[in-house]
């Protein structure tokens, strides 16, 4: 199963030319599950359908900036429930559209269900106290969801920080917030180990930020069983969408998992 993640840096720029790489970028990546974020939906655009083409069922959040600008989950496989996280935590939160949108689903034998979180937290430089609030309500959250109706949780998109911030480390088990501790694998950390991750990077020509402190800001997290680490073993991780022509401001992921290992899930 492959997953691909990508900020798509809505309209901006050259669209006609980024869409055109986009499209066949995604082609040839032949992902069975896509997270998009800063995708445009309006009344006269669709900006997820343009780039994937028919094969993809498409869930938008509801919650989107003034100009239409959110996230869009797509999947090859059947699509279950739809939920959306409300991350507006902190009375900061309310100036940018911060969300999370979890779509169950319903992979074949022998995956199974699949939560999976499209997850935008808040971007500001100064705002990780928001971001460490915003990571516990979406933990919880898919805490609950699993609780109910078992299944593997992945975590993937845009979340504005870095391996050393503690949001990031709460999801991979190394920091505590609000008396609650996860623990999700990265894809990265567990396929390359030893190698540096950058998605949002300085050489990158459509950055708009150059001196930006934070550069390994995509992430893929799958949550952890009792034994053996993610439910859902890592089988690679690599950046997508960093050769030239460059079609965003970030470069992607995508990841491949395997089938699940011999034990059960957790319950």
């Amino acid at each position: 199963m492959r997953l691909a993640t990508l900020n798509v840096f809505g309209l901006s720029g050259n669209w006609s030319d980024r869409l055109a790489v986009l499209r066949d970028g995604f082609v040839a990546l032949d992902a069975d599950l896509v997270t998009l974020q800063e995708t445009m939906v309006r009344e006269e655009v669709d900006q997820a359908a343009e780039i994937l083409g028919p094969g993809f069922q498409l869930a938008h959040a509801s919650h989107r900036e003034a100009n239409g600008s959110g996230i869009t989950t797509a999947t090859r496989l059947p699509l279950g429930r739809v939920v959306e996280v409300d991350l507006h935590v902190t009375e900061r939160t309310h100036e940018f559209a911060c969300t999370c949108l979890v779509t169950e689903i319903l992979a074949p034998h022998p995956y199974g269900r699949i939560w999976l979180a499209n997850y935008l937290p808040d971007y500001q430089l100064d705002h990780e106290r928001e971001r460490r609030r915003q990571a516990v309500t979406l933990a919880r959250a898919l805490d609950a969801l699993a609780a109910k109706q078992p299944g593997h949780v992945i975590v993937a998109g845009d979340m504005d920080a870095d391996e050393a911030a503690d949001s990031i480390r709460f999801w991979t088990g190394r920091h505590v917030i609000d008396d609650l501790s996860v623990c999700y694998r990265s894809a990265w950390e567990s396929a390359r180990p030893t190698e540096p991750l950058v998605t949002f990077a300085a050489d990158n020509p459509l950055s708009t930020d150059w001196d930006w402190p934070f550069r390994s800001i995509d992430h893929v997290f799958v949550r952890c069983g009792a034994h053996g680490g993610p439910t859902l073993p890592i089988l690679g991780c690599r950046r997508i969408f960093d050769q030239p022509p460059i079609p965003s401001d970030h470069y992607g992921l995508i990841v491949q998992l395997d089938a699940p290992p011999r034990w059960p899930l957790p319950i």
